[in-house]
């Protein structure tokens, strides 16, 4: 369990004074990051993480009209409203358990998951994971600011549903590209969906029935992060939120009524999907042979960078649920490729 006066908790009160992006529109790892270091062991990290972190954000932003429960609608995927869809989130958390806010809202934003390149429900699975430990006003804020972000920067990807009989490893190795990589992510998802890109993508033998879910999903995020292994060359930062994005709802399916399990199957499938067609190279590389993983761990603690060690954090998770080698070769790759 991760303890609510540590330093955790007192990171998390640092960050919510900064914006959810800075630099115009990188997304403020840090409250994932310390999340991570927190449940990887490491607490001792958080605060001289943070330390330098901290100087690259921007303060957090102004309202300027405030949500209204009426008409919530027409602020979704407005980030000049990330300041107001804090303040409603904020206030959201003082009214209500925290447990009930998040199965509202989770519907409502579910359809958005590619929201901030998936950090939207990135950020929420954190902030969900650390408030299953323990319950605490700081958490209770982390989740209003990850609702809120994922909320102003709410965007969609196409709707799919699996109905397929093809195991997951053999689709993700068969999801083509984009036509056009020339440009970001919001420029190579709009590409989509093409016809080939939706069928292999429903060809997936998705849960047959909700309780079916969590299992498929550690399968999903396994099948990533060996591709992840071998094709991390075609960007190695942005490919990690193919398996990061479907962990994050892997983490969250706990907290949620499991009438809500079926559809972040598919959301998450179709953040990944859309993920691994923007940036998956031609050509596979080797993998890199792992040793250990608390090698593994070390080496990304090393590293130090926001990706690496989130991506470390989902690869060990599976490690520890699987066994399986090509989880700690992805955390490998992405130290090596500076993700």
């Amino acid at each position: 369990m991760l303890s609510t006066t540590g330093t955790y908790d007192e990171a998390l009160d640092r960050y919510h004074a900064t914006g959810p992006e800075f630099d115009g529109y990188l997304s403020n790892h840090g409250p994932m990051v310390v999340e991570a270091l927190a449940r990887l062991g490491r607490p001792e990290l958080i605060h001289p993480w943070s330390d330098d972190y901290l100087r690259r954000l921007d303060e957090a932003p102004r309202g300027i009209d405030p949500i209204r429960p009426a008409t919530w609608r027409d602020a979704l995927g407005a980030p000049g409203r990330a300041g107001d869809w804090t303040t409603y989130f904020l206030r959201l958390s003082e009214e209500q358990l925290w447990s009930d806010l998040l199965a509202t809202w989770w519907p409502r934003l579910l359809p958005g998951i590619a929201a901030g390149a998936t950090h939207g429900v990135i950020r929420t699975g954190h902030a969900v994971r650390a408030l299953r430990s323990a319950d605490s006003a700081p958490r209770r804020r982390e989740l209003a600011h990850a609702l809120a972000y994922w909320a102003a920067r709410w965007q969609p990807v196409p709707a799919i549903s699996t109905r397929g009989c093809s195991d997951v490893a053999a689709v993700v190795a068969r999801v083509p590209q984009v036509a056009d990589q020339s440009q970001g992510i919001r420029h190579r998802m709009a590409q989509l969906p093409t016809p080939p890109w939706t069928s292999v993508m429903e060809s997936l033998a998705g849960p047959a029935s909700p309780e079916d879910v969590p299992a498929d999903l550690e399968r999903l995020v396994s099948a990533v992060l060996a591709h992840y292994a071998t094709h991390a060359h075609g960007n190695p930062t942005m490919l990690v939120h193919a398996a990061t994005a479907p962990m994050a709802v892997l983490n969250t399916l706990p907290s949620l009524p499991q009438g809500l399990w079926r559809a972040g199957f598919d959301a998450a499938w179709a953040a990944s999907g859309a993920v691994l067609a923007s940036y998956t190279p031609t050509h596979a590389r080797p993998a890199l042979a792992p040793t250990s993983a608390d090698d593994v761990l070390d080496q990304a603690l090393r590293h130090g960078g926001e990706h690496v060690i989130k991506l470390t954090d989902t690869a060990l998770a599976t490690y520890e649920t699987t066994g399986a080698d090509h989880a700690l070769a992805a955390a490998l790759a992405a130290v090596a490729q500076d993700a």
